[in-house]
């Protein structure tokens, strides 16, 4: 599923951000919920904690698709060492 959601253009930074912005949006529609709804308090609580338990699930899946692009990078980077060796090996003439 992390593979498919990154090859679709998703980023582990856009994950965090939606996190971040689940947590802001979260108090926001305690505050509003508390001064414009007629239920009260308790909707408020409910609409808050509804939005809030967001956050944990942006930021897993934001751990996750930080882990496939570390692996995509690992992949496509030669190490520094094995550039260096190759470039000091001999050629064989004729061969």
């Amino acid at each position: 599923m992390i593979k498919t959601l990154h090859k679709m253009g998703l980023r582990s930074s856009m994950m965090y951000g939606a996190g971040v912005i689940s947590i802001g949006a979260s108090v926001a529609s305690w505050f509003i919920s508390k001064e414009f709804e007629p239920a009260g308090m308790d909707r408020a609580d409910r609409w808050a904690l509804f939005v809030g338990e967001w956050a944990p699930t942006f930021f897993a899946i934001g751990v996750a698709l930080r882990m496939e692009e570390m692996e995509m990078e690992k992949g496509r980077e030669t190490p520094e060492w094995q550039e260096q060796n190759e470039l000091r090996r001999p050629t064989r003439a004729g061969v």
